[in-house]
């Protein structure tokens, strides 16, 4: 087995692990289109909502430096 072999395992989640399922549509409600239908893979939805969480991360930041001055 190649070095190459041993990374893919150990990228590889656990087939017992059980995830959480993304649903666009309630993340991104404001929008009138089937998100969950234009992008089904997992890998897109948990970028896209982490995408989102990190942007009210960065909404909060920049909120609490505007309480400070005040």
């Amino acid at each position: 087995m190649g070095e190459k072999d041993e990374l893919e395992k150990t990228v590889q989640e656990d087939p017992g692990e059980r995830t959480r399922e993304i649903d666009l549509n309630a993340l991104f409600s404001e929008k009138e289109i089937d998100l969950n239908h234009l992008f089904p893979d997992e890998g897109t939805k948990k970028l896209l909502y982490d995408l989102r969480r990190n942007k009210r991360d960065i909404e909060r930041f920049i909120k609490s430096f505007h309480e400070e001055e005040e």
